[in-house]
């Protein structure tokens, strides 16, 4: 009886290693049969990526070192997360991807099966093909530059309400952790101009739509997440068994509870704005031939993406524009000097038009987002059968297959000399009217490019914009103690963050 148990735990442990191996040849040979260049192909890279899986280096350290290990070749092959890849670091040939041959390269690699984690598995970003652009098509109308017309009051109200709390609380600004107040800010945002729902979470700091957007939005960083994401990649069918979900279920629960709120009540009363939720409904209620009908997942898995955008990414671009800003006085005070300009000009507001005619604005939140991107990299997957050219001297063209991924390294082109010299330095010049125009092409990507371009990018400038517009109106952003500068970056988390946290002090300016 003891021996069949050791010679069946002897089997399994056997098949296991088998199994392995085989993954690791996988993902470290893959691409030799190719003719390519391709990594990692020595025992430096493959110590770089087992500092990465353990959290030895930042997310961005690591892109920034495979970005240059081939620094004269147009693309070399690689993995991320157990999927072989194939990394394009050439502006035209990147150009080609997303956009000339984009019917080549629709969709982005997802790794959540969308019938065990629909939250995750349904929204704009996840879906592919036919049912990505009725999506898109659904959610553009959302985005418009009237809908952003019509959303400013709402947002300016957000930021009036956060940053008037801030000058009646003196006591919070000696030393403020922007990351959390920020939050605060554009989960009140994303509550009104999604959802409908008035909240102030400087006033109401418990609310509950701000305390699942903290559990919405932390648990994507550590070890465990890794794990996680390096299996439902690497085995899909057994994670769907396994019922492996990527999203705590209290979080799932409370937006599917919020949005079939939203709507019930909607309905009930005849209620009308012109919002996400009502061309999702709108959607919902169409009956069109081929088209399967949008279910209540389908709307609150566009809500919550949105949301998850919002709450997150937003605020930690405003971070590191405010962060910027104290570190380069001479750049505030250039910026402000812009917002007086307008406020003076409106009667002491702001208005839609105002804001988008401040091109210093512009030059500052381009160049945030040139030194900060919200994404490290981005990707398409293959969809037909394409052919890539030599991808330096001596090698031959490589046929990409049909499910290959392909991987545009946003931070390591933003961070690359060639491109933008001296790329660590904050230099909003690089986006003046004279400069902007030599910027290379396709080096330049902090929303993404093309059809699979960032739906939401203008709302997360507006908000964005306006908060640092009436920030500089009634403060002075300063340095203090706890501020790093430069910043370093958590080694525990996929999108960039510095370790310790955002920290600066609001002065209060005289009226």
């Amino acid at each position: 009886m003891v021996s069949t148990f050791v010679l069946l735990l002897t089997a399994l442990g056997v098949i296991g290693v088998v199994k392995i191996i085989s993954v690791l040849h996988r993902m470290y040979f893959y691409w030799r049969k190719k003719g390519m260049p391709y990594l990692p192909n020595s025992l430096s890279s493959f110590i770089a990526s087992s500092k990465l899986f353990l959290g030895r280096i930042s997310f961005a350290d690591y892109n920034q070192y495979i970005y240059n290990y081939f620094p004269n070749a147009k693309y070399f092959g690689t993995n991320n997360f157990g999927v072989p890849t194939i990394l394009i670091r050439d502006p035209e040939l990147i150009k080609d991807v997303i956009v000339k041959d984009f019917d080549h390269f629709p969709d982005h690699l997802t790794f959540i099966d969308e019938s065990v984690e629909p939250l995750f598995g349904k929204n704009v970003f996840a879906l592919r093909g036919d049912r990505w652009r009725e999506m898109r098509n659904t959610l553009s109308p959302s985005f418009t530059a009237s809908k952003m017309k019509f959303m400013f009051d709402l947002i300016s109200k957000c930021s009036h309400d956060f940053v008037n709390y801030l000058v009646d609380h003196p006591e919070l600004c000696h030393t403020i952790e922007t990351k959390e107040a920020f939050r605060r800010y554009t989960n009140d945002v994303i509550a009104t101009v999604a959802f409908g729902i008035s909240v102030n979470s400087m006033k109401d700091k418990d609310n509950e739509f701000y305390t699942k957007g903290i559990e919405a939005t932390t648990f994507t960083s550590g070890l465990l997440t890794t794990i996680k994401i390096t299996f439902l990649r690497a085995y899909p069918r057994l994670s769907k068994l396994l019922g492996l979900t990527f999203v705590p279920a209290a979080t799932t629960n409370f937006f599917r509870k919020v949005v079939g709120e939203t709507i019930r009540v909607r309905k009930e009363r005849d209620i009308v704005r012109p919002d996400m939720i009502h061309l999702l409904m709108q959607a919902q209620e169409k009956d069109s031939a081929g088209v399967p009908k949008m279910t209540l997942d389908d709307i609150v898995s566009q809500a919550f993406i949105f949301f998850f955008a919002g709450f997150d990414t937003s605020s930690t671009l405003m971070c590191f524009a405010v962060h910027e800003l104290a570190v380069n006085q001479d750049i505030q005070d250039r910026l402000r000097q812009e917002v007086q300009q307008h406020l003076a000009e409106g009667n002491g507001e702001i208005t839609y038009e105002a804001l988008s005619k401040m091109s210093y604005m512009e030059m500052v939140v381009s160049e945030t987002l040139r030194k900060y991107p919200p994404q490290v990299f981005t990707d398409r997957l293959c969809f037909k059968k394409y052919e890539l050219p030599p991808s330096q001297p001596g090698c031959k063209s490589v046929i990409v297959e049909p499910d290959e991924t392909l991987m545009i390294p946003v931070y390591g082109l933003h961070h690359d000399p060639q491109y933008f010299p001296n790329p660590d330095k904050f230099d909003p010049e690089r986006f003046s009217e004279e400069n902007k125009d030599k910027i290379v092409p396709y080096t330049y990507l902090p929303f993404g490019h093309g059809p699979r371009k960032c739906i939401g990018n203008r709302f997360a400038l507006m908000e964005t914009k306006i908060l640092i517009a009436h920030l500089l109106q009634k403060f002075t952003l300063k340095t203090v103690e706890k501020t790093v500068e430069p910043v370093v970056f958590c080694k525990n988390d996929f999108s960039l963050k510095p370790i310790g946290g955002f920290w600066l002090g609001l002065e209060k300016r005289e009226a």
